[in-house]
């Protein structure tokens, strides 16, 4: 009899020990329901073949739909940010004076590597989810759903024993590890004062970003759709710089404009279409039939009614990558 109580005794012990699946999902949800707020500081990694971008990310969460996100990109200190607020969900880049407002219900429509209610949901909505544990961390291997970039179709979620947001690594289609976000920091129920989610509290009154009046280099893409070829360039002057319309012929046409920025006296706010999107070395935003972002003080418009989704953002990434100029 003894020697029964004892197995008995093992087996309960090793089962407690091991923790399912499920009860690390309830408990991670359990947390993450419970808090009324939360900053989560880490950094971001961007693949794009031998180019790696590096962004210092600080999200900040508070409950009732108040979300801020600050990326900093590590080469030129350029800061943009993500604000969702009661008024609507914006880009901002503060050096400027410009934001753009969005008719979109970020973040609640796509898959964020830094979110951690939607790294939750993911990991709820995939029924094919497979988990484990290594190094007292716990991984949740999951679908994505990025629409604004189809190449990226999985992720591997890591939790620490406490159920706090360790890492995450986004896989492409080819099982390469495009994206990855490590948490340095997480702190629970942190005190955010509601001034850092009003837009005018972070725009810089004081723009001073040197900008360029001229367009010294044409960028054009390193990678075109088959049977695709630039047919013409047009260099336009405006009112406060330059503007460069390159036109693209052939089975998949398209129009690239490159224009310079200005700096804003005043807040300037442009309402825009489409969804929030890291377009590798700056945040833009995507529509289904354009890309427009805003990189080393050049505004790219990439427009196209023939370009598939897929095919409109690989043309954007090898424009933000070591492009060709002329």
């Amino acid at each position: 009899m003894k020697k029964y109580l004892i197995i008995l005794l093992c087996f309960l012990l090793v089962g407690c020990g091991k923790k399912s699946e499920k009860e690390v999902l309830k408990n991670i949800k359990k947390l993450a329901d419970s808090l009324t707020s939360y900053t989560i500081e880490g950094e971001l990694n961007m693949y794009n073949g031998d180019d790696t971008y590096t962004y210092n990310v600080v999200v900040n969460y508070k409950k009732d739909d108040s979300y801020r996100v600050s990326l900093i990109n590590k080469i030129n200190n350029h800061e943009q940010i993500i604000l969702r607020n009661t008024t609507g969900v914006y880009v901002l880049t503060p050096s400027l004076n410009k934001s753009f407002k969005f008719q979109s219900d970020w973040p609640y429509n796509n898959s964020q590597i830094y979110i951690l209610e939607r790294l939750i949901n993911d990991i709820e909505k995939d029924d094919d989810k497979t988990f484990e544990k290594k190094d007292d961390l716990y991984i949740y291997n999951t679908k994505v759903d990025y629409s604004t970039n189809t190449d990226l179709v999985k992720q591997k979620v890591y939790f620490t024993k406490d159920n706090l947001l360790k890492k995450v690594e986004v896989y492409n289609v080819n099982d390469t590890v495009a994206m990855d976000f490590t948490v340095n920091k997480f702190e629970e129920n942190s005190r955010l004062d509601d001034n850092i989610f009003k837009l005018e509290s972070n725009i810089d009154t004081k723009a001073s970003e040197d900008v360029s009046k001229s367009i010294d280099d044409v960028v054009y893409p390193m990678y075109l759709p088959l049977n695709t070829y630039l047919t013409s360039e047009d260099r336009i002057d405006k009112e406060d710089g330059e503007r460069v319309i390159l036109t693209f012929g052939g089975d998949k046409p398209f129009t690239l404009i490159e224009e310079t920025i200005t700096v804003s006296k005043e807040l300037e706010t442009n309402i825009t279409n489409g969804e929030p999107s890291l377009v590798i070395d700056t945040l833009g935003f995507v529509t289904d039939g354009s890309i427009n972002w805003m990189s080393n003080g050049i505004e790219y418009s990439l427009l196209s009614d023939k370009l598939e989704p897929l095919e409109m953002m690989n043309v954007a990434k090898s424009i933000s990558s070591s492009s060709i100029t002329k």
